[in-house]
């Protein structure tokens, strides 16, 4: 897909939502005929495909090298949430025009599967003594995901904050807290 229609299929999603992506309008914001866009095999779906396929597949290349590097597991979820914060870098206009671009399907039939990183992390981390064992770890990693990708996109997007000052302020927080833990 190429730029201008990536542009026009984001600014779709952002006004219509993903039930309002039409080749239609898509075809109408991008300023080219509808017909032109599908003589060149350019469909609803194809829309989808590429940005979603796009977003999963950098998803996975951010998240190989973590999965592969020695480490804590405490070590690999800081490099895990870092390379999180790196794909919204490279995807923020997708996903401030939508949140539900990690809800869709990465392929046909294939459901996203982003935190499988982050449960294997946060359950190394459990095991090692590197995080604490406090609750389930699905959930913890569910919440630690969203944590970084949400937030991550409202600082940069919303707030114009700089990457590096959102991502120390971010990734800190997270692993260690706004307050010291007290003996009950």
């Amino acid at each position: 897909m190429d730029d201008g229609l990536r542009a026009a299929a984001i600014t779709v999603l952002r006004e219509q939502g993903w039930d309002g992506l039409t080749l239609e309008r898509v075809a109408d914001v991008a300023g080219r005929a509808r017909s032109t866009l599908w003589r060149q095999g350019v469909t609803r779906d194809s829309l989808v495909a590429a940005l979603v396929g796009e977003l999963a597949e950098d998803y996975r290349k951010a998240m190989y090298p973590v999965l592969t590097s020695p480490g804590t597991g405490r070590e690999r979820l800081q490099q895990a949430m870092a390379a999180l914060c790196d794909v919204i870098d490279r995807h923020l206009p997708l996903l401030l025009a939508t949140d539900e671009a990690f809800h869709q399907d990465t392929s046909p039939g294939q459901p996203p599967a982003y935190l499988s990183p982050f449960i294997q992390f946060v359950r190394e981390g459990v095991a090692d003594g590197s995080l604490g064992a406090d609750g389930d770890v699905t959930d913890r990693a569910d919440a630690l995901w969203n944590a970084v990708a949400w937030t991550y996109t409202h600082l940069r997007g919303r707030h114009d904050w700089p990457p590096d000052r959102a991502r120390a302020i971010l990734i800190n927080l997270l692993l260690c807290g706004i307050a010291p833990r007290t003996k009950e």
